[in-house]
């Protein structure tokens, strides 16, 4: 196990930049998950810590020792991949030891390495068997086996859950985080799911466009996003975000939008000072909002109320999304449970003002 660190990497493709002077530093043990859309640099910037690319320019380091050129043989790293890359003329044990042979460990010691693999992934039964013979779960474990079996410094993961089914990719989650707590093996895992990021990664990097923009617990980078980009990529349903006009009021700093105004604490609006009689952008998520007289009453110390109408409603068992139109925008608000509500009504909003955001229009940076 190694602490791995990134110094300015930059990966270009012609004239294409695909990671651009990224640097961060996964600790030692760590589960660190790489988030972002397609084609944002995260899989280029796990094939660069692989040694599969070589960066244009920057450093990798694992623990004090300089890897930014060296082939991935010798990085000693595993790799679990989207499709599996199992043998599929080999039989699970064969697979599984196939590693271990190519590196000359004696019989016994395979042998012993094998069984301690197959047993931490429950797969201690199917040894004998061909991946033909095998569910997608089952070879997505015979693929993390063969990456554990060699007791890597670290392990890194391209999206291996992608091609699962919903509630097995639920379950391999848990699997794969517990099993990396129990290995302690520094841990690099790429996925576009924000739920997986969220569940698994002791921190998560954002990336887009091939820039690193914000690294943290999946809580801080919940509740704290820097910017627009992190705020709406993380959260199901999405921030809502709306344009509103920072206004000096006799009562205090006031964000003014289409139908609606929202008097801000005094606390909240020194941060607006700068910014009064400009455009900003207010963000909300849908869960901390709620809709008097329909629900309960949000349990918050501070909030507002503004007006909307119900425009349409997702019904999902466990929770209810209405979608109000306040003045000429449609925003999302999540509420427990199955709630009926007719189209059409009028409906006042609870705000909780302590989880509210505003980003600066032009730079898209959190300024609360």
């Amino acid at each position: 196990m190694v602490e791995v660190r990134l110094e300015k990497i930059t990966k270009k493709f012609g004239d294409f930049t695909a990671v651009n002077e990224l640097t961060l530093t996964i600790k030692d043990g760590e589960f660190l998950v790489l988030l972002g859309p397609s084609g944002c640099g995260k899989t280029t910037t796990l094939r660069m810590i692989s040694g599969l690319e070589t960066p244009t320019s920057g450093k990798i380091w694992f623990g004090d020792r300089d890897v930014t050129y060296l082939p991935p043989k010798d990085r000693n790293i595993s790799m679990v991949f989207q499709s599996y890359a199992v043998w599929p003329h080999m039989t699970v044990y064969d697979n599984i030891a196939f590693p271990l042979k190519i590196k000359k460990y004696p019989k016994e010691e395979i042998d012993k390495r094998v069984k301690w693999a197959a047993e931490l992934l429950q797969i201690e039964e199917l040894l004998d068997r061909y991946p033909a013979q095998l569910s997608g779960g089952q070879r997505q474990r015979v693929a993390v086996a063969r990456a554990i079996v060699v007791e890597p410094d670290v392990l890194l993961m391209d999206e291996p859950l992608s091609n699962l089914d919903a509630k097995l990719r639920v379950m391999m989650r848990a699997e794969i985080k517990k099993l990396q707590e129990k290995l302690k093996v520094t841990t690099i895992y790429v996925t576009h799911d924000q739920v997986e990021a969220m569940t698994m990664g002791d921190r998560i990097a954002v990336m887009n466009k091939g820039q690193l923009l914000q690294v943290g617990p999946p809580v801080e980078v919940y509740s704290k996003p820097n910017s627009i980009f992190v705020a709406t990529f993380i959260g199901a349903p999405e921030m809502n975000l709306m344009d509103v006009t920072v206004k000096e009021t006799d009562k205090g700093i006031a964000l003014e939008g289409e139908g609606f105004e929202i008097l801000l604490p005094e606390d909240l609006g020194e941060f607006l000072k700068d910014y009064v009689n400009k455009t900003v952008v207010f963000g909300i998520r849908p869960e901390h909002m709620t809709v008097e007289g329909i629900s309960e009453v949000l349990h918050v110390k501070r909030k507002a109320k503004i007006k909307g109408t119900v425009d349409f409603v997702e019904a999902l068992g466990t929770d209810t999304i209405i979608h109000a139109k306040v003045g000429g925008k449609i925003i999302k608000i999540k509420i427990p449970g199955h709630v009926p509500i007719e189209l059409g009504r009028p409906v006042d909003i609870i705000i909780d003002l302590d989880n509210i955001h505003v980003f600066d229009k032009s730079t898209e940076k959190a300024i609360i």
